[in-house]
């Protein structure tokens, strides 16, 4: 099957993952991570890119972003956090190569039905890995910002509408629920293709504006989706 390229919509959410290169450590030290959320706070400055969720795992990152109107504002702060934490890490480490695997993944979310599983996905990392019990003690994801227990450095809650009408706790309580099997499955075999987490209507959607079907089918009946209500 030919690999599907990435595909960057305007005004849209989107999941990035971003592996070391042959899945080794990225971030060993405490510096290691502060440089990397450095850059990508002077990034998303600069580039006008909003930043819904974050997390850095030892050897993989998570961001959820908005490019806002310019598409090529993703790309853009791909290369540059990549580029600056490898020459980070090089200097500090006395060498040379790659620090990340040549390409990374990146998938649309549909904004109504998977943001918000998608946040979810992306704080219960470091639970999944059995790094801490809860996401609230793991230093470096958004998860404390996003739940309110922290002052906002990087998350802009407001830009979004389904980060903006739901409060703090009813936040608290999406996360706390869990991730299913397949809902965390599918999430990531969405960001692992380059498509789409969404459903038909929204690869419609998507084809309408990019020209490009990034549809995918799940085997068996959808999962009834979660309503959050205030």
């Amino acid at each position: 099957m030919p690999r599907i390229g990435r595909v960057v919509a305007q005004n849209m959410p989107h999941h990035i993952v971003q592996r070391g290169h042959n899945k080794n450590a990225v971030f060993v030290e405490n510096d290691d991570y502060s440089y990397y959320l450095n850059t990508l706070i002077e990034s998303t400055q600069l580039l006008s890119v909003n930043v819904y969720a974050w997390c850095l795992m030892t050897n993989h990152v998570h961001l959820l972003l908005d490019p806002g109107d310019d598409v090529k504002s993703i790309g853009l702060l791909m290369k540059r956090l990549a580029g600056r934490q490898t020459r980070y890490v090089n200097k500090q480490e006395h060498r040379t190569g790659s620090l990340w695997e040549g390409r990374y993944k990146m998938s649309i979310v549909e904004s109504d039905s998977y943001f918000l599983q998608c946040c979810r996905y992306i704080k219960l990392n470091p639970v999944k890995a059995k790094m801490v019990a809860q996401p609230e003690h793991y230093r470096w994801s958004s998860y404390r910002e996003n739940a309110g227990l922290s002052p906002p450095q990087i998350i802009n809650r407001t830009a979004f509408k389904s980060l903006n009408d739901i409060s703090v706790d009813h936040y608290r309580e999406l996360i706390a629920q869990g991730s299913s099997t397949s809902e965390a499955m599918f999430i990531s075999q969405m960001f692992e293709s380059n498509r789409l987490t969404g459903g038909t209507p929204f690869a419609e959607e998507i084809e309408q504006r990019t020209g490009i079907r990034l549809e995918f089918k799940r085997p068996g009946r959808p999962a009834k989706e979660q309503k959050i209500t205030n």
